[in-house]
């Protein structure tokens, strides 16, 4: 009874969405569609206007049964290795993805400790960490592209060091807040056990900060796909979901962006699941329940 309650508002709301798409789909599509009838002086119905918006080669809003048999295409009757494949582009862009991840999360978590543990740091780059994320990722990520390719730093890296760029900032601010997150009484009761530094850290601060961390990464797996995805933009490269958008734009195709675009969707839900999933075996492991040490 319980997942019968939980899925039914679910599907009202997909449902909802599919009819309001088909019908800014006909909305969209039909003044193209009206012109061609005109043209060619040809008498037409309601229905038919509907089927044909509905089934137009280059539409201005696809249908979802048109992305839908785009995304079966390019996923399930291609080669995986195909250039033309989906999946192919998926990897790509998730490569880039995991790495500027990894890269942001290190960063993030390696700044925190600096600005918990040295009230100068603190002071100074705080500040720049926050002012970092006003500047437009669209306009800085052309610059870090030309001056690493000035460099021979091409391929792979530029893609992961956007990613990174974006991905290290909700990680800093979680992880500063995690690790101050401890009571005074905590705190003072540790140094009454005469605890080092390391220990208050390790004993501490850092279990203390584990849901804050998990929290930051979900957010910061998610803008990761995000700047991979910018970045492949302005490289010129041949593959990936950005190159796959920027294709689909320039010729018109529609219906390959917005494929493009759930796939992206998709892969972005899937990352979030994971580390979901990693969340709650950690938790479960370090004896936190719904949040707090049991």
């Amino acid at each position: 009874m319980t997942a019968r309650s939980n899925i039914l508002p679910l599907l009202t709301v997909i449902a909802a969405i599919i009819v309001f798409w088909y019908a800014a789909a006909v909305w969209m599509n039909s003044p193209w569609q009206i012109d061609r009838y005109k043209k060619a002086s040809v008498d037409w119905s309601f229905s038919q206007l509907v089927s044909d918006t509905l089934n137009q080669e280059r539409p201005v809003l696809p249908g979802a049964h048109q992305v839908a048999v785009e995304i079966w295409k390019t996923t399930v009757q291609k080669k995986i290795t195909s250039k033309r494949s989906l999946v192919f582009h998926t990897w790509v862009t998730l490569s880039a993805t995991i790495l500027g991840f990894v890269f942001g999360t290190i960063l993030g978590i390696f700044l925190a400790v600096l600005i918990v543990h040295n009230r100068a740091v603190d002071k100074s780059m705080m500040p720049w960490v926050i002012a970092s994320q006003t500047i437009p990722i669209l306009a800085i990520a052309p610059m870090i592209i030309v001056v690493l390719n000035a460099v021979d730093i091409s391929g792979l890296l530029p893609k992961a060091f956007i990613s990174a760029y974006l991905s290290f900032f909700p990680v800093v601010v979680g992880m500063v807040k995690g690790l101050r997150s401890p009571a005074i009484s905590q705190m003072d009761l540790m140094r009454t056990y005469n605890a080092s530094n390391s220990q208050l850290f390790w004993k501490l601060r850092w279990p203390s900060s584990m849901p804050y961390l998990f929290t930051s990464l979900k957010v910061a797996v998610a803008i990761s796909l995000v700047g991979a995805i910018v970045g492949e933009l302005p490289t010129g490269v041949a593959a990936g979901l950005g190159a796959r958008l920027l294709a689909g734009s320039y010729f018109g195709q529609t219906i390959q962006i917005w494929s493009a675009l759930f796939a992206a969707a998709a892969l972005a839900a899937t990352l979030v699941m994971l580390v979901s999933v990693i969340d709650r075996i950690v938790m479960k492991r370090m004896g936190f329940v719904s949040g707090k040490a049991s």
